[in-house]
């Protein structure tokens, strides 16, 4: 039997924790405390890289003024991903920098949404991080009491939904390249706000795995860089998280 459960996070597979349970580490094993802080360390980066966008769009006076730092966030942040995935060995030393190219992408972004709304929904973005730090407590304080218990069944739903969802955002983006019109995912109508909420719940179900990996990687001895990596896998759950209720909250906004 496997140690771990898939994950539907592509930070956290079986193979990569099944590869480092049973490698000794000189410098000491992966612990749940350990995780937390560097999850921490890596929100703080990502905060202090996202404000330094959010501002400048507001200095500028001009969205457009970010665009170079949002494209180079969005695209560095991709490779720096692919690489601490297959690479989880290097996460202590590339997570910091994921934070941060994610912090340039993520201040643009919010920038962008919090200028189109400015009339409609004046504050999105502090609403959509504050939900988003609510859903991630509700769903630790869910973990930790048993009050869900992530078994396999599921386990299997979560990752199932979550590449269900990946399907469809892969859908979207090919119609978008050939110019095909998307009002059921960018629109705002009735239909287009059920998906968006749906990707949230799946998103935030998505916590309760990543919770789940680093105890059992923690209680399985895990190496000590994998706290980092840990840290890693969680942040990309949360940005994800994010960005999904910033866009449910977008299209709740249009229809006003």
């Amino acid at each position: 039997m496997a140690i771990f459960g898939n994950s539907s996070n592509p930070a956290m597979k079986e193979s990569i924790f099944e590869k480092v349970a049973l490698v000794s580490s000189p410098g000491g094993t992966m612990t749940v405390k350990g995780s937390v802080i560097k999850t921490f360390l890596l929100l703080a980066m990502t905060i202090f890289a996202a404000s330094f966008t959010w501002y400048t769009v507001y200095h500028a006076n001009s969205p457009t003024a970010v665009t170079p730092w949002l494209w180079g966030g969005l695209i560095s942040g991709f490779v720096l991903a692919m690489i601490i995935c297959f690479a989880p060995k290097t996460s202590p030393y590339l997570a910091p920098l994921y934070a941060v190219a994610e912090g340039f992408a993520l201040g643009g972004i919010s920038a962008f949404f919090e200028t189109a709304f400015a009339e409609k929904f004046p504050g999105i973005v502090l609403t959509a991080v504050s939900i988003t730090l609510l859903t991630a407590l509700i769903m630790l304080f869910c973990y930790q009491t048993g009050l869900i218990k992530v078994t396999n069944r599921l386990r299997s739903v979560i990752v199932i939904a979550t590449i269900s969802i990946a399907a469809f955002y892969f859908v979207v983006i090919i119609l978008n390249l050939f110019k095909v019109a998307t009002p059921f995912y960018h629109g705002s109508s009735l239909l287009s706000i059920g998906i968006s909420a749906v990707i949230v719940v799946i998103a935030a179900l998505n916590l309760l795995l990543d919770f789940d990996f680093i105890e059992k990687g923690s209680q399985a001895g895990a190496p000590k860089y994998m706290e980092w990596y840990g840290a890693f896998g969680l942040l990309l759950t949360l940005v994800w998280l994010y960005l999904e209720i910033l866009r449910l909250l977008s299209k709740i906004a249009s229809r006003n």
